[in-house]
């Protein structure tokens, strides 16, 4: 349990540190914005309750609104993925259910299973990201191919991190 906490903690620390002084500063044109910090909402443990979740994305929301000054938009969106996790992953269960312990990686879960849970939660950050930071429909087209290149990019960056930092589980 407490290695746990340190681990997520430690994790927690450092993509907000990836967030805000490396990819903040990558520009890939006016339709592509990376948001890795994503990854550390969606690698909670299966059984961390909905309200602890709901509160860990809103904290971390909140951190990254303090960086980009965006008045509160990241942490209700992030809210919003904290409170929609739970009803993906009860979407996405295996018919024998999740193991204890387990966390919501490629290597513990499998490649499509990750692709789904990760680009669902990643497309419901964007939609509602994009659509409040706009806050207006009359450039609705402009703002869905914003949401759509930005889940794109943000996902292939989730997924490299998995590959590169997370080791396959033993058996």
């Amino acid at each position: 349990m407490i290695n746990e906490v340190i681990r997520n903690s430690i994790r927690f620390v450092l993509l907000v540190l990836l967030q805000v002084l490396i990819v903040q500063n990558i520009h890939l044109g006016a339709y592509v914005i990376l948001f890795p910090y994503i990854l550390f909402i969606l690698l909670l443990p299966f059984e961390t309750p909905k309200l602890l979740v709901m509160l860990i994305a809103f904290f971390t929301g909140l951190v990254i609104d303090m960086f980009y000054d965006t008045a509160g938009i990241h942490a209700a969106v992030c809210t919003l993925i904290g409170y929609s996790r739970h009803y993906i992953l009860k979407v996405l269960a295996p018919r024998e259910g999740y193991d204890a312990g387990q966390s919501p990686t490629i290597q513990s879960m499998g490649a499509v299973w990750f692709i789904t849970y990760s680009a669902t939660i990643i497309f419901i950050h964007h939609l509602f990201f994009f659509y409040l930071e706009i806050f207006r429909f009359s450039e609705f087209f402009t703002t869905l191919l914003r949401v759509f290149l930005s889940t794109i990019g943000t996902f292939v960056f989730v997924y490299v991190i998995q590959f590169l930092f997370y080791k396959a589980a033993k058996k």
